[in-house]
């Protein structure tokens, strides 16, 4: 198990796997339809687009959490 210390950066890297997949899955498909190349073409654009995606949701996580804390109100 990983430790609670940690939390963050899992909540992180799944969120970023997830979404890059499900978002490159998709733009993939609707660029080139169903062929062939599809499952290639759209692993290598799920990598290049975690790549991305994981840092990014590191580095904005806290504005993000910030904007929330803004909007949502105390019950």
């Amino acid at each position: 198990m990983i430790a609670r210390k940690y939390h963050r950066y899992v909540v992180a890297f799944f969120m970023s796997l997830l979404m890059s997949g499900i978002m490159s899955f998709s733009i993939t498909t609707f660029n080139i339809d169903l062929t062939e190349q599809l499952v290639s073409r759209w692993l290598e654009a799920w990598m290049l687009g975690f790549t991305i995606a994981f840092p990014t949701v590191l580095l904005i996580g806290p504005l993000v959490y910030g904007l929330v804390e803004l909007v949502v109100k105390e019950e």
